[in-house]
């Protein structure tokens, strides 16, 4: 997913679908949490909606690299660098603060929404199909961070989030239903890379969590380092690269959709949201996005919907509906 006007370190992060690059704030409490929601509603509505538009398109794009004339590295490039070079006049204010991120934290942050988790979800949409992407990034990225947080931070989680997270595992082996009975082919493969990219995306979560950082600042600790590396693996050939091959026509979607909208607006969109409707709303909105990629998908890709799969969304969607219902279920006893 995912670059909000706050420090990183809501506890909504926890259940949130989020897409890069998606942080949410920290939430009002009290008087103030709810002055901010009930002022004019209806934009933080508006704006929630454009920031699902983009993360249904950021998946969208995804699994359309594998169909363009672009190289996932190409696709790379515009990703990371088109936000750090409009944030880096930003960088001298925010420059001690990136300098004070734990050495572990900023390892999280880079390998689970940098090249890591882009060219696992790349390889990965490029094997299976937009519902695949969609409900395997973004619908199973909540069980991994409660996995995780389970593992790494002694998290408990309790409450009906324990049913959303059941909900979602049974998702994914009704999407994985017909890969698992073959046992082989690139669906599979392609399904295990997607999975993977979600658990990075979980550790990215917990690491964006826990770095104190503000929404511009922690979109220069993720896009900076990522945009430096993949230009010298495409420098020095490690990575192929199909650029002077394609016009600026062919490159314009992952300009707009990866680029500019899921590494800028959505992030500022979804910070203006959550203050206007709060946290949950706005995740539970989002969660409705590996359903509308699937749906978007049949008349821009192509890609039909079987049974399995719309079982399978329609799974993950309500297991991401239930663990957002309780944002307080997960607890922290150690950092």
């Amino acid at each position: 997913m995912p670059s909000h006007t706050a420090v990183c370190t809501a506890p909504a992060l926890a259940s949130s679908p989020s897409l890069p690059a998606a942080v949410a704030p920290p939430t009002p409490t009290g008087s103030g949490q709810a002055a901010a929601v009930a002022a004019r509603p209806w934009l933080g509505y508006l704006a929630m909606l454009v920031t699902l538009a983009i993360w249904t398109g950021f998946v969208l794009s995804i699994r359309a690299i594998g169909k363009s004339p672009l190289a996932p590295a190409d696709v790379a490039l515009l990703r990371f660098g088109l936000p750090a070079l409009v944030l880096l006049p930003l960088l001298p204010g925010r420059w001690q603060q990136i300098r004070a991120v734990r050495l572990r934290h900023v390892a999280m942050i880079l390998a689970g929404g940098g090249l890591p988790f882009f060219f696992a979800a790349s390889a990965g949409g490029a094997a299976t199909s937009a519902a695949h992407v969609g409900a395997l990034v973004p619908g199973t990225a909540p069980l991994f961070v409660a996995a995780l947080g389970v593992l790494l931070y002694r998290q408990t989680v309790a409450g009906s989030r324990r049913l959303g997270l059941a909900l979602i595992a049974l998702g994914v082996l009704a999407l994985l239903a017909t890969s698992l009975t073959a046992l082989r082919g690139p669906a599979l493969a392609g399904s295990a890379l997607l999975l993977c990219a979600s658990c990075l995306w979980g550790l990215y979560t917990h690491g964006l969590r826990r770095a104190g950082l503000d929404a511009i600042g922690c979109n220069l600790l993720l896009c900076l380092p990522s945009l430096g590396a993949v230009a010298a693996l495409v420098a020095t050939g490690a990575l192929p690269t199909q650029l002077g091959h394609f016009g600026w026509s062919q490159a314009l979607p992952f300009i707009l959709l990866q680029g500019l909208g899921a590494g800028v607006v959505a992030g500022f969109t979804y910070a203006f949201a959550i203050r206007r409707i709060g946290a949950e709303r706005s995740a539970v909105i989002g969660s409705l996005t590996p359903a509308l990629a699937s749906l978007v998908a049949l008349p821009v890709l192509g890609e039909p919907l079987d049974a399995t799969t719309v079982a399978g969304i329609a799974l993950i969607t309500g297991g991401v509906v239930f663990a957002n219902l309780d944002f307080s279920s997960t607890s922290s006893k150690g950092r």
